[in-house]
């Protein structure tokens, strides 16, 4: 599975940007995806993840409320819609798959390039 990325941007905060992911491969339909975010000098960390049908989602508890994940599995698409943003939003977000539908990002096998977001105050 290859992963592309885009729609990252700067943005004042309290706005909105969607990202969103697509994917090359025929069975795109078989994995867990997720998005991770990594801002200067923190650990990358989990922001939302879906399983294959789009039945079990998972949000970090910083961006519950805010943020929806969703993805289409005819279009090989995965996006993540922020909502109400932060100053602490500010990252590079990467999307990813699993073979299993997990939280751990060692479980994450194939990865996108990020794509930046800023969200200035």
């Amino acid at each position: 599975v290859q992963l592309q990325a885009s729609g990252g941007g700067l943005v004042q905060a309290g706005g909105s940007l969607r990202l969103s992911c697509a994917a090359s491969g025929r069975t795109f339909r078989t994995y867990a995806l997720a998005w991770f975010r990594q801002a200067p000098g923190e650990e990358r960390e989990i922001v939302a993840a879906i399983g294959w049908s789009g039945g079990m989602t998972y949000y970090a508890d910083s961006v519950k409320g805010r943020f929806t994940i969703s993805r289409d599995n005819a279009k090989n698409t995965v996006s993540l819609q922020m909502n109400s943003l932060k100053p602490e939003d500010t990252a590079v977000y990467c999307c990813a798959a699993s073979m299993t539908y997990s939280t751990d990002r060692a479980l994450y096998r194939y990865w996108g390039q990020g794509t930046q977001v800023t969200v200035s105050s």
